[in-house]
C-alpha cells in the first residue's frame, strides 16, 4: 500500500490515521489481546514512531491492486535491531481494515515491549482523546 508507506516514511502519522478504518482491527506482536479501533492504533502507531529508531521499509510484497500488503522492514530499539512485517488488508472504502505487525528476533521484540509498554499510559490517555 503505497500511500501508508508514504506517510509512514514521511513520518506524517496524521496521513497514516487517516488511512485506517474507524473499525480497524491491530494486532501487535507483543500483546496477545488485538486492539480495535482508529484511536487507539493511531496512538500506538504515533508512539512506535517514537520507539523505533533507524526505521526503514526493505521489501513489499503482494499485488498494488489488491486488498492484502506485506511491508518488511528493519529497526531498532536501543540497541536491538529488529525485523518486522505489517500485514495489512484493505477493506472496499480503501482503508485499512485489519493490521498485523509480527517482529523478530526475541530480544527485539523484547525490547519493544518494554519500550512501549513503559508508554502504556500515554497511550491509553492519546487513544482517549481521540475518540472522544
Amino acid at each position: 500500500m503505497r500511500a501508508f508507506r508514504e506517510a509512514v516514511e514521511a513520518g506524517d502519522m496524521d496521513a497514516v490515521e487517516a488511512l485506517l478504518a474507524e473499525d480497524v482491527t491491530f494486532t501487535s506482536p507483543v500483546v496477545f489481546k488485538p486492539y480495535a479501533g482508529r484511536a487507539v492504533t493511531a496512538a500506538i502507531l504515533r508512539t512506535v514512531a517514537e520507539v523505533f529508531e533507524d526505521f526503514r521499509y526493505v521489501r513489499e510484497i503482494g499485488d498494488p491492486a489488491g486488498p492484502d500488503h506485506a511491508l518488511v522492514f528493519t529497526a531498532r530499539v536501543g540497541d536491538r535491531m529488529l525485523t518486522g512485517c505489517d500485514f495489512l488488508h484493505v477493506g472496499e472504502d480503501g482503508l485499512i481494515d485489519d493490521f498485523t505487525v509480527l517482529v523478530r528476533p526475541l530480544s527485539g521484540a523484547q525490547a519493544l515491549a518494554g519500550a512501549m509498554g513503559a508508554r502504556f499510559e500515554q497511550i491509553a490517555k492519546e487513544a482517549e482523546a481521540r475518540s472522544a
